[in-house]
């Protein structure tokens, strides 16, 4: 008996929810009791019911039929819910479903907008983290005219916050820490196609390595003065 009853509970099948669902039903307007119906809907669906009546749901659930009808006018008036019709062309038949599409294109732009709200966060918080790093590389605040071209570079350049950060970490290596030398610094990536910071890393990287080169080559000159010029970022050739 308890085998027989075992395979009657599996033949009954399964549903899958996402749990996007789960999560964010409140942030899509839903209270439990549409939430509820909404799931029925859907099972009644995979099990090849496109058009459950109210009896059948209230069935399932603890709420009376009247309020199963009232809940069903209330998640289409959402628009969670739709009603459609059904063509048979073969017997010339017309036919209404309910269809859930509409709540899961809602689900959808809910979740992509709640990303969106997450990576401007991110961004507002790497921006303002720019000004501590920036002050305290420095060693004091940074003057309005400071503060205006880190903003220009960020809003009217394009440069992301760790490219920004990468840029200041090269110019106190190259010892030339200064707003002016970091512009160029930037100018110069942005010039070269420079979009991630091991990219940065890399062309920092070739372009120490070539000043150290050229610089060796000045001093085995062996003069006194030389026309060619200190080889730094504000210095391209």
């Amino acid at each position: 008996m308890k085998k027989e009853s075992f395979i009657n509970w599996l033949e009954m099948g399964t549903i899958s929810i996402p749990n996007a669902l789960l999560v964010n039903y409140n942030k899509l307007g839903l209270d439990e009791q549409e939430m509820m119906i909404l799931i029925h809907m859907h099972s009644f669906i995979e099990g090849g019911n496109y058009f459950p009546t109210p009896e059948e749901l209230s069935a399932r659930m603890s709420i009376s039929t009247q309020q199963c009808m009232q809940r069903l006018r209330t998640c289409i008036q959402k628009g969670m819910l739709k009603i459609e019709e059904q063509d048979d062309h073969d017997q010339h038949l017309y036919s209404e479903i309910y269809t859930l599409r509409p709540l899961w294109e809602k689900l959808i732009r809910t979740l992509e907008e709640e990303e969106i709200d997450q990576q401007q966060q991110r961004q507002q918080q790497d921006e303002m983290q720019i000004y501590t790093i920036m002050e305290k590389e420095f060693g004091r605040p940074l003057s309005p005219i400071e503060c205006e071209t880190l903003s220009m570079w960020l809003d009217q350049d394009g440069h992301e916050p760790p490219i920004i950060v990468a840029a200041l970490k090269e110019a106190v290596l190259s010892g030339k820490l200064n707003f002016r030398y970091i512009d160029r610094i930037l100018f110069e990536w942005k010039k070269n196609g420079i979009r991630s910071v091991d990219e940065a890393k890399q062309y920092g990287e070739k372009f120490r390595q070539h000043r150290y080169k050229r610089t060796t080559t000045h001093r085995d000159q062996e003069t006194e003065k030389s026309d060619f010029p200190y080889y730094n970022w504000l210095e391209q050739s």
